[in-house]
């Protein structure tokens, strides 16, 4: 098992069925995300901007490296829970940061969850076609 230093900060992360789990240290900015570097594992501009807007909100995008493993879901869910992650782990990190994130909704979970199917039905809502004759 890993000992955490005083200098790290951790923080989880969820959004629909992803998991991610952040440590926040002192840096030069770099960020891994399973072991791979952000471009690389986010393909996407708009999932990469999801996970730095917490550190550019704050504005330490280039004082603290950031190492996320995650897990489940698509990678807009994984995206987002890292975002969420990021955000946690930098309220423990300084709390001082706290207003900005709150204010800026970045602590805020996303409790959004795909619906359960429904006994007879095709899935959620959609029921089987209407026959007339």
């Amino acid at each position: 098992m890993a000992i955490t230093t005083t200098n790290d900060s951790l923080g989880t992360g969820r959004r629909k069925s992803s998991v991610a789990r952040v440590r926040v240290r002192a840096g030069e900015g770099k960020i891994t995300i399973n072991q791979r570097p952000l471009d690389e594992y986010f393909n996407s501009v708009q999932a990469r901007n999801a996970v730095l807007a917490p550190l550019e909100q704050t504005a330490v995008r280039n004082q603290v490296d950031v190492s996320i493993n995650v897990k489940g879901g698509g990678f807009t869910g994984q995206a987002d829970a890292c975002k969420l992650g990021i955000a946690r782990a930098l309220k423990s990190y300084n709390s001082e940061l706290e207003d900005n994130l709150r204010n800026s909704g970045l602590l805020t979970r996303d409790g959004r969850m795909k619906e359960r199917k429904k006994p007879g039905l095709r899935g959620a809502r959609r029921a089987a076609q209407f026959s007339k004759r």
